[in-house]
């Protein structure tokens, strides 16, 4: 089968759609199908040799974040000629309402659509904005993809159609058989050592880091040799806010990191710990932390609690609250026969997200919205933005 799948956002800043894509994409080669991606990047971005570089992308608020996108006339273009020269069997886009490319393809394309939603919001200004085009969108699309039960409540509730619900998958064995960095996780013994891991855009207040760094600055001062891990972009500067100058070398910042050394960052904590606000369709970092064996500690969303197996498979703690999320902590550093069921049930609950298995769902997609389609292409043919 000869596959088009579109990204919405840049390819040269890391994401989980990013991510995403590029996991599916390689394993539905390792499947036997001819996959191209067409994605935001500069041309001269190191990228894997089946993304085609769309151009460069502008900053743009978006659920509660900041996207890179692009979109206008040059990029239509961009997208018609990538359509034309690909000839897919089925086009395949991600997050279609935000404005880039996937809206784009949408619009442009003339056979069978797959269109997979990551988020699980139903109001933004982008929507507000483009509420006749969406219209024109939603008629396009021959089949819908959810990531999470959220996500899916969004299409039923507010988008007048349902969708197939296909978590984010996962490369189980890239995380579970990667080495620890040097020197980590370190030691841990009864109230004292231990490292904890953080991953991502630590400076986005939904992403809670605030909530854990109040959590681990009690916690440090009363626990000699424990430690931070924290992988993502940012500042050393903005990482230590409020830090007293004591703790800050119990802090390592590794910075952005390769999906490699993402995977070796993970095998290096004793616990994992996502603090996120809100705003979470599913956890992809979660599903990450499993393959990799490390213990979850996750604040009480829905998201989490779902992919998490209602708390069997991680640790839940209320959501923002510093103080409770400290106690976890403490419990669980102390207790290795616990920190270890947790594991264990987690690489049981992460082998359905395993991305071969995934990659299946999906293609039985793309077989439905073919049949569907039944070989006929749209004649209307859209303009596109001026």
């Amino acid at each position: 089968m000869r596959i088009g799948i579109v990204c919405p956002y840049s390819f040269d800043v890391p994401g989980g759609v990013q991510n995403h894509i590029v996991d599916l994409a390689e394993a539905l080669i390792g499947l036997g199908h001819e996959v191209s991606v067409l994605a935001p990047a500069d041309e001269d971005s190191p990228l894997p040799s089946y993304v085609v570089p769309a151009g460069r992308s502008v900053p743009f608020p978006y659920n509660g974040s900041v996207a890179r996108i692009t979109f206008g006339p040059v990029s239509t273009a961009r997208v018609r000629r990538w359509l034309a020269r690909g000839d897919f069997d089925v086009l395949h886009v991600h997050e279609p309402f935000a404005l880039s490319l996937s809206l784009l393809a949408v619009l442009s394309a003339r056979g069978p659509v797959v269109a997979t939603f990551h988020t699980a919001m139903t109001r933004s200004r982008a929507l507000a904005a483009a509420q006749g085009m969406l219209q024109i969108v939603m008629e396009r699309i021959t089949a819908r993809i959810a990531v999470s039960a959220l996500a899916r409540k969004v299409q039923v509730e507010h988008l007048d159609g349902g969708a197939v619900e296909i978590p984010n998958g996962v490369a189980v064995a890239k995380f579970a058989d990667a080495e620890p960095l040097p020197g980590w996780p370190g030691q841990i013994g009864p109230g004292s050592g231990g490292t904890i891991g953080f991953l991502g855009r630590f400076t986005e207040p939904r992403k809670g880091f605030a909530v854990l760094r109040e959590a681990f600055v009690a916690l440090a001062a009363e626990r000699p040799g424990l430690r931070l891990l924290v992988a993502g972009p940012g500042e050393p500067e903005e990482l230590t806010e409020g830090v007293p100058p004591e703790l800050r070398d119990r802090i390592t910042f590794l910075g952005l990191v390769s999906e490699a050394d993402k995977a070796r960052m993970l095998r290096s904590v004793h616990l994992y710990v996502a603090p996120n606000m809100g705003g979470e369709s599913f956890g992809m970092i979660l599903t990450e932390a499993m393959a990799a064996g490390a213990a979850i500690v996750a604040s009480d969303l829905d998201a989490f609690r779902r992919v998490l197996d209602g708390g069997r498979a991680g640790q839940l703690f209320p959501t923002g609250d510093a103080d409770a999320l400290r106690r976890t902590l403490v419990q669980l550093l102390d207790d290795p026969a616990r920190r270890a069921d947790l594991s264990a049930c987690a690489r049981e609950v992460v082998a359905s997200f395993d991305w071969p298995t995934v990659a299946r769902r999906v293609l039985e997609v793309y077989a439905a919205a073919i049949e569907a389609t039944d070989g006929r292409v749209i004649d209307q043919e859209w303009v596109g933005p001026r």
